[in-house]
Formats: structure tokens, sequence, C-alpha cells
């Protein structure tokens, strides 16, 4: 019984099923942009609270756009689900096609991180969003500060694990064009060189020069990896 099911053509699939990553990675960049767009709009345009910066104008910023605050935690955490999703995909994806290397898991556990640690940071400004909270000078500073580097630091490290994971064998069995699995191995070199920023607070720039770009990468990832086996080459 269990022979013929699996002789039908129904089964194995010859094309791998599942959420497509494309659109994932385009879900993902629009509810972390309407984080960005909404706090800008909501809190009129008022700069960012920097971790780094005088807490006394972090704390009144924090106390004065709460309601702007919670709505940017709200979509800087929903963000974080389709980028989970996202890694599930295109690992599920390149196992279907035989990648069985090291790599895949890598980029699955990184992926998974960078979701985790963004989940994290989202929480954390939800709970800067609490007045009782903010309120607090000593409080509100470490959970800005595990909310950066929750969502800063941590979060960049562990999507640089997952850009290289999957282009180091898109880039050898040629599963996506060459400039999208080079750009994410440039990318994850990067997003590993910025964990310096622990120590040396000045390489903090790194972060956005691996965060922005790498939307061209998940995007160009999920719409560009082969969905289909190679045909076997005959002798």
């Amino acid at each position: 019984m269990n022979s013929s099911y699996a002789s039908s053509p129904q089964f194995p699939y010859n094309k791998h099923r599942g959420p497509h990553p494309g659109v994932l990675a385009i879900v993902h960049i629009l509810l972390f942009a309407a984080s960005l767009i909404l706090l800008g709009i909501l809190s009129h345009g008022a700069e960012y609270p920097r971790p780094f910066g005088p807490l006394e104008a972090a704390q009144k910023t924090f106390l004065r756009f709460s309601d702007a605050f919670r709505i940017n935690a709200f979509f800087q955490f929903a963000s974080a689900i389709p980028l989970g999703l996202f890694t599930a995909a295109v690992c599920s994806r390149l196992r279907f096609l035989g990648v069985n290397v090291t790599g895949v898991s890598i980029a699955f556990f990184g992926g998974t991180a960078a979701s985790i640690f963004f989940l994290l940071s989202g929480l954390c400004g939800w709970i800067l969003s609490q007045p009782a909270i903010a309120g607090d000078l000593v409080v509100m500073h470490a959970i800005q500060l595990l909310g950066f580097g929750g969502g800063g630091i941590a979060f960049t490290a562990a999507l640089g694990l997952l850009m290289a994971g999957v282009s180091v064998p898109c880039l050898f069995g040629k599963y996506t064009p060459r400039w999208v699995a080079w750009l994410g191995l440039v990318l994850a070199g990067i997003a590993e060189l910025s964990v310096i920023t622990l120590i040396v607070p000045q390489f903090v720039w790194l972060l956005p020069i691996v965060r922005f770009p790498s939307f061209i990468w998940m995007v160009g990832t999920g719409f560009t990896l082969i969905k289909k086996r190679p045909e076997p080459v005959n002798s």
C-alpha cells in the first residue's frame, strides 16, 4: 500500500509546496515600514530616543508620545512573525532541493533567533510605552538598552547567520542569481562585524547598513530561489 502511494503522481512532489518566501519578505518589510512611518507621524517627527543619548530627553519623548511607541511596538512585533516564516520557507525549500549541508541548519538557527530577538525588541518597546515604566529613569534605560541590544545588535548578528547559511549553498548550487548570493554574503560579514558595537558604541552605524539592504536580499532570495528539483542529467 505504501509503495503504491509513493509511486502515485502526487507523491513525492516535483515542486516545493508552502508559503511563498518572497511574499513573506514583502509582508515583513511592509509591517516594519509601517512601524517607522506611524511612529514618525504620531510623534510629529520627534527624534527617536537613542540608547546612548541623554536619558532625560529620552524619558520625555517616551512619556509624551506613549501611544505612538505602543503602536510602533505592535507593528515591530508583528513584523517578526513573517521573518520567522520566511526562514522556515527558505530552509524547507533548500532541503527539498537536496541541499543537505550544515549551512541550512545555520540559516534556520539564525533566522529563528533573529525573529525571536525582534519579538523581544517589540515587547520592550511596548513596555516603554507604559508611563509607570518610562517614569522611572533607571528602569526605562535598562529596558531601552535591552530592546536595542535585542532588536539591534543581536538581531543583526542572527540575521547575518541566516543570510550566510542560505547564500553559500545558493552560490555554489546556483539556486539564486549570483548577485543575490554575493549580496547576502557581504551583508553577513558586515552583520557579524557589527557585534563590535557591544564594545565600541561608535560601530552602531553598521546596523542600518545591514538592516535595510537585507530587505533587497530577502525579496531577491524569496522570488528567485528555484522551486523544482533540477532534472537529472542522463549519461
